[in-house]
């Protein structure tokens, strides 16, 4: 007795896995390799900040509150965190801006006054102001997604722009340009 001879179509179908993978994984590295969106933006840009009314984060200097910018003047609003590797690289180019006479405040997320102050002791202090946002509450309630991150707030308090990630020198041209839009 002759055995049957197994059909093309059940061979086919054993490369079907392998095919099925094969696809999946080529999907994943396209997205992987090719995101759809590079920059999430905050909601809150062309929105009043949030009320927030934040302590200092150190010793004898004063609070932040979101009054504090809606008089007359654009400034930026920092958040940064001791414990933050790209704040610390960041650092340099908010001292050349606070130096050409860019108004900056800040919010330390996440800190202890004795690691902001090594921080700044150690990077320097471009800040007039720093808030201390120990649970995230404003910086989440400002969109904010991580540290560094920084926003330009018009002289109304209002958020114009927000610059994720740590400000390199190339970027300064844009932050002062948003800046002067912001007045």
């Amino acid at each position: 007795m002759a055995e049957p001879q197994p059909k093309k179509v059940s061979r086919l179908i054993l490369w079907v896995p392998l095919a099925l993978f094969a696809l999946f994984f080529g999907v994943v590295m396209h997205g992987l390799f090719n995101p759809a969106e590079r920059v999430v933006d905050s909601k809150m840009v062309g929105k009043p900040l949030p009320q927030f009314a934040l302590p200092a984060a150190l010793p004898g200097q004063q609070p932040l509150t979101n009054g504090d910018f809606a008089q007359g003047q654009p400034r930026l609003l920092n958040i940064f965190a001791s414990w933050c590797i790209p704040c610390k690289a960041e650092a340099p180019i908010l001292e050349q801006l606070a130096r050409q006479g860019v108004p900056i405040d800040a919010i330390a997320i996440r800190d202890r006054p004795e690691d902001i102050a090594a921080f700044l002791q150690q990077y320097g202090n471009p800040y007039q102001r720093i808030g201390s946002d120990v649970d995230s509450a404003v910086q989440l309630a400002m969109g904010s997604s991580g540290v560094p991150e920084t926003f330009v707030i018009d002289g109304q308090g209002v958020i114009r722009h927000q610059h994720i990630g740590d400000i390199r020198p190339e970027d300064i041209p844009n932050i002062l340009q948003k800046l002067r839009e912001a007045q």
